[in-house]
């Protein structure tokens, strides 16, 4: 009889970081388009966002080669993550047309992480437990707290409705895409997503005034959202999301409105009132909560493998 232990396996490494670093991006979203030039529509931005972030995407898993291998591709679950992700960009924009951007983001946002534990249940049975619950709880106050501060909150019942469909898309789309992650590398999963996705809102693009991408800051601003804010972001979105829970990378996700908040601070001029700074500091707690609790998990099951031994008779 001889013993072989079990290989060491990747238990999350680094998944925290990438979801963080990948909201990070996100949150460099609402400055970009508050350069963009004037009388552009927030629709029109989201539709050309997927389009040059799709085409990097795709560009980037040729050059890596990243479809070769891997199963299968089911065709509902990469039609149904296409759909939530231009879902998502309709929900999103029409909502805080309607609701304005603090009220509409708070809804969007702040939803996300809950229907995204409850989804992620439901779909892989992937439980949460107390820390997750509570790091949650904080950072939805702070982003409340963060978005109310501001002041001008407006009540629309049809744009809080689909506020809340945008975080609902958010939390689905991050579900079925941890699907095809099982199966493909994350390069080429977010490609083929965004490409669909791009593709499902690319009427938009037919139908909507683009001259302002002849202008530089248009182009600036059209490059910024497609490859960082898009391509770069959800590539690193996707490898941390294959290896973390699907409740902990929405929570961790609002990282985007604390983000969002401190470059208006320092970008744009914006000072924030005390009811936004608390809001800021519960963020920021409810994070680090969360990631410290994540981290201190990994290496409990990390210990666990190298303790397990597997007995193999000689043949």
């Amino acid at each position: 009889m001889s013993e072989n232990t079990l290989p060491q396996q990747n238990i999350g490494r680094g998944g925290i970081w990438y979801v963080l670093a990948a909201a990070v991006l996100w949150g460099t979203t609402g400055t970009s388009q508050g350069l963009a030039p004037a009388g552009v529509e927030s629709t029109t931005i989201g539709a050309v966002r997927l389009a040059v972030g799709g085409l990097a995407l795709l560009t980037l898993a040729i050059l890596r080669g990243s479809f070769k291998g891997g199963g299968r591709w089911p065709i509902l679950g990469t039609l149904a993550s296409a759909f939530f992700v231009a879902g998502y960009q309709l929900c999103f924009f029409a909502g805080v047309a309607r609701t304005g951007v603090a009220a509409g983001t708070m809804v969007a946002i702040g939803s996300a992480p809950v229907a995204a534990g409850i989804l992620g249940y439901l779909v892989r049975r992937e439980h949460v437990g107390p820390r997750w619950m509570a790091a949650t709880l904080l950072s939805v106050i702070g982003c409340a707290l963060l978005a109310a501060g501001g002041g001008g909150l407006q009540s629309n019942t049809i744009g809080i409705v689909l506020a809340l469909g945008a975080g609902l898309a958010y939390a689905a789309y991050t579900v079925s895409i941890k699907g095809l992650l099982d199966q493909h590398a994350p390069d080429a999963v977010m490609a083929v997503v965004f490409c669909l996705a791009a593709l499902l809102l690319s009427p938009l693009l037919f139908t909507s005034y683009l001259g302002w991408l002849a202008e530089p800051r248009g182009m600036a601003v059209a490059l910024h959202l497609g490859v960082l804010a898009t391509a770069v972001s959800y590539g690193l979105f996707a490898r941390g999301l294959k290896n973390i829970s699907v409740g902990t990378a929405a929570t961790l996700s609002l990282a985007e409105p604390l983000t969002a908040a401190i470059l208006g601070v320092v970008i744009l001029g914006e000072r924030l009132g005390l009811s936004q700074v608390s809001g800021v500091v519960l963020l920021f707690s409810g994070l680090v909560l969360l990631a410290l609790g994540e981290k201190k998990a990994k290496k409990m099951k990390l210990a666990d493998i190298e303790n397990i031994t597997v007995k193999l008779p000689n043949l």
